[in-house]
């Protein structure tokens, strides 16, 4: 036998040996084929305990990975490798991703709890008669502030954030639609604007800014302004009421001109292997316990009516983050603006963070 075929041979039998030790470890703990499902969220988005308890449940073994970002989301996905059987994308990218062919539609006959979704939240542009999407939170994009570092801002107006007083004292979001957006919509245009004049409008506008910004970040502006880092960050909504619990004298607002009014749904991406289970999840994040449970522990907004029923009173009366219909009115859903346009927020986004340098 010669020296070539002798290694291929060991090579096959050790990667045999490597499958099989795998799939009996797998199935031996009950892990594998249909018992098995693999959720992809975004960081800190549910409550841990209930992934216990789903599995306690039903017997399925979720394997729960996470994401920062819509793009990196749908990049993951859309070159496969790794199967997905529930994902939670937002309202644009759900728009982007059924343009891309990456979504099973959702059969509605297997989620009883469906009834259970205030019908505000459903039935959207971003997907008609929810074919591909169920409702998992909603919220807003504003900001949070200490009233006792910021003197008599009380940012009704995006435009207080430019006040000269805010002088390095002011965290901004990583994300190009959120930027962007506020200035559009502290110049009066829609977020989903994409005339180039007002783009470059609200460009110049931003760059105004740059004296206020302490610095662009992710997830840690939620620690660094509850540590009172800086007076005032622009966030979303649940991000703001997870800072206002660890820190009480904060406080926030959505500005009188418009913001975004996001949603996050779940979806099944189409490489689901475990599409019972899938079901099954969604079904059961669907429960008005379980919702309510959910939504105390994250701290976003519920579009499950009987769950918000079920919450105390400081939180599903809370106008900040419940907000009424006439605020609700000025408020814009992301669009999805293709990969052309798209691409320029992002180039224009980037310019402005290289301004700051």
């Amino acid at each position: 036998m010669s020296q070539i075929v002798r290694m291929f041979l060991i090579v096959f039998v050790a990667a045999f040996g490597l499958m099989y030790a795998t799939a009996y470890l797998n199935e031996s703990e009950g892990y594998s084929g249909d018992n098995t499902l693999t959720v992809y969220n975004w960081g800190d988005y549910i409550d841990p305990e209930l992934l216990e308890r789903f599995e306690e449940e039903t017997g399925i073994k979720v394997i729960y990975q996470t994401f920062d970002s819509n793009e990196a989301m749908m990049t993951k996905i859309k070159q496969g490798g790794t199967t997905f059987d529930v994902a939670v994308p937002s309202e644009y990218a759900i728009s982007k991703m059924k343009e891309d062919n990456l979504l099973l539609p959702i059969d509605h006959s297997k989620l009883p709890n469906l009834k259970h979704i205030d019908s505000r939240f459903m039935n959207l542009s971003f997907d008609p008669e929810n074919a591909y999407s169920v409702p998992y939170f909603w919220g807003t994009v504003g900001i949070v502030f200490h009233p006792d570092l910021v003197g008599d801002l009380t940012f009704e107006s995006w435009d207080d954030l430019w006040d000269p007083s805010l002088r390095n004292n002011v965290f901004l979001l990583d994300g190009a639609r959120e930027v962007m957006g506020m200035g559009l919509n502290s110049l009066g245009y829609s977020l989903n604007d994409t005339n180039e004049e007002h783009l470059q409008e609200a460009l110049a506008k931003l760059s105004k800014l740059t004296p206020n910004v302490k610095a662009i970040v992710g997830d840690e502006i939620k620690m660094l302004i509850a540590n009172e880092e800086a007076a005032a960050g622009l966030v979303w909504s649940g991000d703001a009421s997870e800072i206002m619990y660890e820190n009480e004298e904060l406080d926030y607002v959505v500005p009188k001109e418009g913001s975004n009014l996001w949603f996050d749904n779940m979806v099944i991406p189409k490489s689901a292997r475990n599409l019972e289970g899938a079901h099954q999840f969604i079904n059961f994040m669907l429960d008005p316990e379980v919702a309510a449970q959910n939504a105390e522990y994250v701290g976003y907004s519920t579009p499950n009516k009987e769950a918000l029923a079920m919450l105390p009173e400081e939180i599903s009366g809370d106008e900040r983050f419940y907000p009424d219909e006439e605020l609700t009115a000025r408020l814009e859903v992301y669009d999805n603006l293709g990969p052309r346009m798209l691409s320029h927020y992002n180039e224009l986004f980037l310019e402005f963070k290289m301004h700051r340098k």
